[in-house]
């Protein structure tokens, strides 16, 4: 775990802790980890799949990308044929569901902050990529070797090698992801080790386990 001295001044109250991580790493994992010692935690994934279950957001997609809504849902997979690889038609997607993830993201933390919360989670598997590290207080990068990353992924998801190193590629090398971050999580030992990182990470940034963070 490292600790980057001259990171950004502290805002306003929340003071917003960024978590991330290349695909396999075991983000969510760490999100449960935070969750579990009272920190708000906002899923920008959670937060994606709603915005795609909006109709007005549903009739862009479609005429976007046609055949993508199948009885008023989105077929993800069917979605994914259509953008994965393809920087423009990506783009074209983020267009419209990027907005309204962040103004989903906004509210939920200005609720947590009138429930009192003092720093807020912002779990966003591309948030390097897209610049939102700039407007965290500290960020975390959850790490694993890659060999241990693909096979997490090939487990669960029942996804080939090919496809997953596909995807990891689409995403911010992981060396780069260390080097930005303010601290790293190893996750290439057992639960146990990845909590004592996480208490130490949360103790060193001065965040109470009740989720309000102090002066």
């Amino acid at each position: 775990m490292s600790f980057d001295a001259g990171s950004p001044a502290p805002s306003p109250l929340p003071r917003r802790l960024g978590l991330t991580g290349s695909i396999g790493a075991g983000k969510s994992t760490v999100a449960a980890l935070l969750r579990a010692r009272g920190l708000t935690v906002l899923d920008a994934d959670e937060q994606a799949r709603q915005v795609t279950e909006e109709p007005g957001v549903l009739a862009q997609l479609e005429a976007a990308f046609p055949g993508t809504v199948v009885d008023g849902r989105l077929d993800r997979s069917a979605l994914a044929a259509q953008v994965f690889g393809d920087a423009d038609r990506l783009a074209q997607l983020g267009a419209i569901t990027h907005p309204r993830v962040r103004e989903r993201m906004a509210a939920l933390e200005a609720q947590a902050v009138r429930a009192g919360a003092r720093w807020v989670v912002h779990d966003v598997p591309l948030l390097f990529e897209g610049g939102l590290d700039r407007t965290m207080d500290a960020v975390l990068v959850v790490d694993a070797p890659l060999e241990q990353r693909l096979e997490r992924v090939m487990v669960r998801s029942g996804l080939g090698r090919e496809d997953v190193l596909a995807r990891d590629a689409r995403q911010l090398a992981a060396a780069e992801k260390r080097r930005r971050a303010t601290m790293v999580l190893d996750n290439s030992g057992d639960l146990a080790a990845l909590e004592r990182q996480v208490e130490a990470a949360l103790q060193q940034l001065g965040i109470d386990t009740r989720g309000a963070g102090t002066d």
